[in-house]
């Protein structure tokens, strides 16, 4: 299940943030898309996922005149529930009006309920948080809320995953601690990751990373 991106243009009427960039991310690899705010990082994502209105450059829309495909589908024409993209943010975005384990089960695919209730237990046993599921998300801690808030997107089965600074909101050790339990959880999946960070410490594979630096970016 291979990713495929080639962006002609990316940007405003009044902007182009890139142009002339194609990257493919194989099955279970992780590839790392680096450079200074303001770059089109966030904007590329979602360009893949199909949100690209929601990360609009101020008041001007963007546009994206490209091709993205999975496995040699083109997901540029389907709509963003379609497209099997999942999305993990800096922020974790869990429901305030629902506990943990009904947080999991919204991501879960619909199916019996037994087999799907005893997926969240196992995405909370392979969390490390084995009986939270009644817990409401305000009372975990901040690395709790994160462990949680990648169960979920990973719940939802997408056929690739993109992580929009997973590990910005994180302290330090925070940081030290969850890096590596995404990067297992994404790499025994399977699936291709894109990881947009400014941190190269967040670098999961040395030999995948683009940097969208000057080369990339247009600011005539």
């Amino acid at each position: 299940m291979t990713l495929s991106v080639h962006v002609h243009h990316l940007g405003s009427p009044q902007r182009t943030l890139l142009r002339d960039l194609h990257f493919e991310v194989p099955p279970g690899c992780i590839l790392t898309l680096m450079g200074p705010s303001g770059c089109g990082k966030s904007s590329v994502l979602g360009a893949m996922a199909g949100t690209l209105a929601s990360v609009a450059e101020g008041a001007q829309a963007l546009s994206f005149q490209g091709t993205v495909r999975l496995d040699g589908v083109d997901l540029h024409a389907l709509p963003t529930a379609r497209r099997g993209v999942g999305l993990l943010f800096q922020d974790d975005l869990l429901f305030a009006h629902l506990n943990v384990a009904e947080n999991l089960l919204f991501a879960v695919p619909p199916g019996p309920r037994a087999q799907r209730q005893a997926q969240v237990e196992q995405a909370l046993e392979e969390a490390g948080l084995p009986g939270y599921g009644g817990r409401d998300p305000a009372t975990l801690s901040g690395g709790q809320r994160a462990r949680v808030a990648l169960m979920r997107a990973l719940l939802a089965q997408p056929r690739a995953l993109l992580l929009d600074e997973p590990f910005s909101r994180l302290d330090a050790a925070l940081r030290e601690q969850f890096r590596p339990f995404v990067f297992e959880h994404v790499r025994s999946r399977g699936i291709p990751v894109v990881l947009v960070t400014h941190d190269a410490a967040d670098i999961a594979d040395p030999g995948r990373v683009i940097d969208l630096g000057p080369s990339t970016v247009d600011h005539a």
